[in-house]
This record gives C-alpha cells, sequence and structure tokens, in this order.
C-alpha cells in the first residue's frame, strides 16, 4: 500500500473519531436520549460541542478533495516521495484542525487548515504535472 493510501485510510479513522467526539460532546450537552432520538428539536450546544460538530463538517468537505488526490495520484501511477509528503502533511494538519477549531486557536485553526488543502492541491497538481511529462 503506498504511504498516500496509507494516510487516506488514517484520515477516514480520524474522521470516525472525530463522529465519536462530537457525539459524545452533544450527550454531554443535549443526553444521550436526544442525541439516539429523532432530534426534532435543536437543544443549545456548548461553544465546543458546535465547534466539534463544524469540525466534523469541514472534514468531510476536506476529505473529498484529499481523496481525489490519493487516486488521482494512485491511478496515474504518479506516487513519489513529493506526494507522499504532501499527504502526510493533510493527515498532521487534520489532526491538529481538531483541537485549533475546539478550542477556538485563531487564526492558527485557518492557517492549519490552509495547511492541509495546500498540500491536498499540490498533490493534485503533481499528479498532473508528471502525467504531461
Amino acid at each position: 500500500m503506498t504511504p498516500e493510501l496509507i494516510a487516506l485510510a488514517l484520515a477516514a479513522i480520524l474522521q470516525a473519531i472525530q463522529i465519536g467526539l462530537a457525539g459524545a460532546a452533544m450527550n454531554r450537552d443535549a443526553g444521550v436520549d436526544w442525541n439516539a432520538g429523532p432530534r426534532d428539536q435543536q437543544p443549545q450546544f456548548s461553544p465546543m460541542t458546535g465547534r466539534l460538530r463544524r469540525a466534523v463538517d469541514n472534514h468531510f468537505e476536506g476529505l473529498i478533495f484529499f481523496t481525489i488526490a490519493v487516486v488521482t495520484v494512485t491511478l496515474g501511477n504518479a506516487a513519489n516521495g513529493f506526494t507522499a509528503l504532501c499527504a502526510w502533511t493533510y493527515l498532521a494538519a487534520r489532526i491538529l484542525y481538531i483541537p485549533a477549531y475546539a478550542f477556538g486557536w485563531s487564526p492558527w485553526r485557518s492557517v492549519i487548515w490552509g495547511v492541509g488543502f495546500l498540500a491536498t492541491m499540490a498533490m493534485i497538481v503533481s499528479a498532473l504535472v508528471s502525467s504531461s511529462v
């Protein structure tokens, strides 16, 4: 398995962990009965719970681009040291993004997000450049 695919698999596991963290926070704020129920009424969540929920949504958005990057690199036979470094950078940024968002580290949350996004785009561009050579 390539480093890019390993990073993608770990990013999926990270997403599951984030869902669990947000779920635990929702249980704390609204109770297990609400969280397991139909959620017809939205309770007032703590700021941290709201941030954890938004971090989950944000990672789903980033994971789509990262998956495209990994698929492009892998199927295009464009994996190299640079794309591996980009994949690990994305994963590290996503790990750091969770506490950065949860604790409101401003502007660092945005900087960390930007690093992960740029790493993802660099993978895609690298695959495109190597396919045209």
